[in-house]
C-alpha cells in the first residue's frame, strides 16, 4: 500500500444491514446510498445489499439510480427523491424507478414525461409535517392526490407511497410532524388510494423512535456505522470503513504519515484526536499538506501502518468521534476525502 487506503469491510457490512432489519420488522429497509453511499461507494453498496435480501435502494439522484438499475437487476426497487429536469425524469421512469415528488409543479412535470414515453410513474407524494424541505402543503394535498390518482381523468400513474421528513430535533416536534403525516396517510385512503407505502423516518427516528416509523424507513448513515454526533452507541452497529496509511519516516519523537489535507483530513483535528497505531492510541499531532504527524511509539519503522479512523481495534477514534472534535459530523469526514485515497472491499 503506497496511498493511503480507505478499507471498507462486507463482513460488518452485512452484519449491520441484518441488524437493522432485525431492529425495523415489520418494517421493510431502505438502504441509501447519497453522496456515493457516504464515501464508500454506491455501486458496491447497493449490490452487497441486495444479495442481503435488501429490497429498497435510495439515491437521492435520478442519474445515481438509473446508472445502479443494471447493476442489482428488475426486482429491487430504487428510490430518488430530488426534483430533475425532464430528461433525467424521463429515464427513471423507463428504468422503473420510483420518484418522490414534493411539489404540484413537479408532479404535473412527472405525469408528462410518464405520457410521453409511455411509462407509468411509480410516484411517492411527499406531505410537508412541518421541516418546510419541500413537500405538499395540506391546503396542496387533496389536488395532489386527485392527479395522481386520475380522479377526473386517467394518469399514468401509481400512488405507491406517501413520505415525508422530520426534523428530529425534539420527540415533541417529531411528534406533530407524525400526527401530520398519520392524516395525509389516512386523506389518501379517503381518496381512493390502496394502501401506499409509508416512510417519514431515516436513521437516528428509525432507530430510537419505533413508533414513527411507516412500512418503510429510509437509513443511511446507520447502515455504514456512522452514528450521529453527539448522539448514542449504536449496539450491534459499527464502522464498516477504517481509512490506513503508512509511516514514511520517523523523527524527532514523531512518526510522519503518507497522507494530509490535501487528501481531506481537516487541519482542525491536529491535537484533538488520537489513531490508532501498532502499539495502540497515539495522538496526532499535525495535520500538513501531505502528511500528519503523530506521536511515535516504541519501535516506530518507516512502513509501519496508522489507522486514522475506523472501529477502534488499534485505539483510533471513529469517523464521527473525529467529527465530535471539531463540530461536524462523520458523514462529512467520509465524503470529504480525496481521489487519492484508493477504496478497497475486504470480505
Amino acid at each position: 500500500m503506497t496511498r493511503p487506503e480507505l478499507r471498507i469491510d462486507e463482513t460488518v457490512f452485512r452484519r449491520n444491514l441484518a441488524v437493522l432489519r432485525d431492529r425495523v420488522e415489520p418494517s421493510s429497509l431502505m438502504l441509501v446510498v447519497k453522496d456515493d453511499a457516504y464515501g464508500h461507494g454506491a455501486g458496491w453498496a447497493a449490490e452487497t445489499a441486495v444479495t442481503a435480501g435488501v429490497d429498497w435502494v435510495g439515491t437521492y439522484d435520478i442519474p445515481t439510480a438509473v446508472g445502479l438499475r443494471d447493476a442489482i437487476g428488475s426486482g429491487p426497487r430504487l428510490f430518488a427523491w430530488a426534483t430533475s429536469a425532464d430528461d433525467e425524469i424521463a429515464e427513471a421512469l423507463i428504468a422503473g424507478v420510483d420518484l418522490g415528488v414534493g411539489s404540484l409543479a413537479y408532479l404535473e412535470r412527472v405525469l408528462a414525461q410518464s405520457e410521453r414515453v409511455g411509462a407509468r410513474a411509480r410516484i411517492h407524494l411527499k406531505i410537508d409535517t412541518g421541516l418546510h424541505r419541500s413537500g405538499l402543503s395540506a391546503g396542496e394535498w387533496a389536488h395532489g392526490l386527485d392527479r395522481v390518482l386520475g380522479h377526473g381523468g386517467h394518469a399514468n400513474a401509481d400512488l405507491v407511497g406517501v413520505w415525508s421528513h422530520i426534523a428530529e430535533a425534539s420527540d415533541e416536534e417529531d411528534d406533530a410532524a407524525h400526527r401530520r403525516f398519520l392524516g395525509a396517510v389516512d386523506e389518501a385512503a379517503r381518496a381512493g388510494a390502496s394502501s401506499p407505502l409509508t416512510h417519514l423516518t431515516a436513521s437516528a427516528a428509525t432507530w430510537a423512535r419505533p413508533e414513527l416509523r411507516g412500512s418503510l424507513v429510509r437509513v443511511g448513515a446507520f447502515c455504514y456505522g456512522i452514528r450521529s454526533a453527539d448522539g448514542p452507541e449504536l449496539p450491534g452497529l459499527a464502522p464498516i470503513a477504517s481509512l490506513c496509511a503508512r509511516v514514511e519516516e520517523v523523527r524527532d519523537g514523531e512518526a510522519v504519515v503518507g497522507i494530509g489535507a490535501l487528501d481531506g483530513i481537516p487541519s482542525i483535528l491536529a491535537g484533538r484526536v488520537d489513531v490508532g497505531t501498532p502499539a495502540g492510541p497515539r495522538p496526532l499531532r499535525a495535520v500538513e499538506l501531505a502528511t500528519v504527524h503523530v506521536e511515535a511509539w516504541p519501535g516506530a519503522v518507516p512502513g509501519d501502518e496508522v489507522v486514522l479512523f475506523g472501529p477502534g481495534t488499534r485505539g483510533e477514534s471513529s469517523a464521527t468521534t473525529l467529527a465530535e472534535s471539531i463540530d461536524t459530523v462523520g458523514e462529512e469526514i467520509l465524503t470529504r476525502l480525496a481521489s487519492r485515497v484508493r477504496r478497497r472491499h475486504v470480505s
